[in-house]
């Protein structure tokens, strides 16, 4: 596994450490993508979301050809939230789909670990990923009201469309490797 780099002002707090995600991150991707559509209150079981294929294609065959991302540990190796971007066609898209070359986010954090960084510190590394990926666009999908649209804003995502009561927000990278 490679251990991500990091200046202090990108640990989000003591003890906290980034890495890419892999194939063994498969179950805890999983679980940190119940954890994302249910971030205000539990409405989905996991069995739930594995038994619908557009929230299941989130994680299904993890890692495909294309994707990325990162996963945050504690001081004790646990994996405490992650980060990861895949490609869908449009004939299956995700919630913050814009485009089959623009690779969708799902960022999520374990709920004793909100509020430290931990997504932020996540969101600034899957986004220097891309960028050497040579990915010039990412978008994702938030909900109204959740607080994470906060942290997405003051990254550069702008709303680009709107179905139901979520958004789709997407950010251009500046300097993506060609």
């Amino acid at each position: 596994m490679d251990e991500i780099p990091a200046t202090d002002t990108d640990r989000p707090d003591a003890g906290v450490r980034l890495r890419s995600a892999t194939a063994q991150d498969a179950g805890f991707l999983t679980a940190i993508l119940l954890e994302a559509f249910n971030w205000d209150r539990p409405r989905f079981t996991l069995d739930e979301i594995l038994r619908t294929p557009r929230h299941a294609h989130y994680v299904t065959g993890w890692p495909s050809p294309g994707d990325f991302g990162v996963v945050a540990e504690d001081a004790t190796g646990r994996p405490v939230g992650a980060a990861w971007a895949r490609r869908f066609p449009a004939t299956d898209p995700g919630y913050g789909f814009v485009d089959p070359h623009v690779p969708e986010l799902t960022v999520g954090v374990l709920p004793g670990h909100r509020g430290r960084g931990v997504g932020g510190a996540l969101l600034d590394e899957v986004v220097r990923t891309a960028s050497r990926e040579g990915v010039d666009r990412l978008s994702l999908g938030v909900e109204d009201g959740n607080p994470a649209a906060r942290l997405y804003v003051s990254r550069g995502f702008v709303t680009v469309g709107r179905e139901g009561e979520s958004d789709t927000m997407l950010l251009r990278l500046a300097g993506a490797a060609s």
